[in-house]
């Protein structure tokens, strides 16, 4: 695992500062554009798209609404990130009307990108929400929200907070997890759950691409997720749910 950093301030704490305004004058439009499938697009957030004259967000996503996109597009990449969004917010700034675009809901992922939004304009930031992977996942798991325990992995910096809770949880509650590329994938996450005392047996789905027609569900305990490879077998698209058991071992 992974050594975690203790000195990172995350842009999502610039995100979660302050309530939203109320009906905010000319704001920059921050929209979930859905877990993937364009059926789960809201009317809303279709309108913000083909409403705005400059729409910034990761090209992954962008290449999934482009159709909807009449304005400018300012792709992002990790490594130009703060470049495309410090454009975006000379463009906002010249009048332009923005959109920023997140995968999913900006409320169960994207509070990092929203933040380095918040952080760059001078105006309030309208979030929009939309469907996310999450919420697909909860009613293809069967496992209630009101019940359940949400931790997202997909962030930079150190994880720790969400870890314990997961660790706390486990067993007592079911976990819906989105993972990290890279170094907390499901397999990575079944493993530290099983250190944490969770019962080898608990059924763990890893649902990927949801929503999407190559949609994938895998079913198995935790200790035979625990027992792949290394090397993840899952796509980053995924969501992890484990179903409560009120078993530690």
């Amino acid at each position: 695992m992974m050594t975690e950093r203790n000195d990172y301030q995350d842009p999502a704490t610039i995100a979660s500062a302050t309530p939203e305004m109320t009906a905010p004058t000319d704001p920059v439009v921050a929209v979930g554009v859905g877990p993937g499938n364009l059926d789960f697009l809201t009317p809303r957030a279709e309108n913000a798209l083909t409403g705005a004259d400059v729409v910034v967000g990761f090209e992954t996503v962008i290449e999934l609404v482009k159709r909807r996109i009449t304005g400018t597009t300012l792709p992002c990449e990790y490594d130009i990130e703060a470049t495309q969004i410090e454009r975006f917010a000379e463009q906002v700034g010249a009048g332009a009307s923005g959109t920023a675009v997140l995968m999913g809901d900006p409320n169960h992922s994207g509070y990092q990108f929203l933040g380095k939004i918040e952080a760059a304009v001078d105006r309030p930031v309208r979030v929009v929400p939309g469907i996310s992977s999450v919420q697909l996942a909860a009613s293809r798991a069967r496992t209630p929200m009101e019940a359940t325990t949400f931790v997202t992995l997909h962030q930079r910096g150190p994880l720790t907070d969400a870890l314990e809770r997961l660790a706390t949880d486990v067993g007592r509650r079911h976990l819906l997890v989105l993972p990290r590329p890279g170094d907390w994938m499901p397999e990575a996450i079944a493993e530290w759950l099983l250190e944490a005392g969770a019962a080898p047996s608990a059924t763990a789905l890893v649902m990927e691409r949801l929503s999407m027609a190559d949609e994938r569900i895998h079913r198995s305990t935790l200790a035979e997720l625990a027992g792949q490879p290394a090397q993840s077998a899952f796509t980053p698209l995924s969501v992890l749910a484990v179903r409560q058991t009120n078993e530690t071992h």
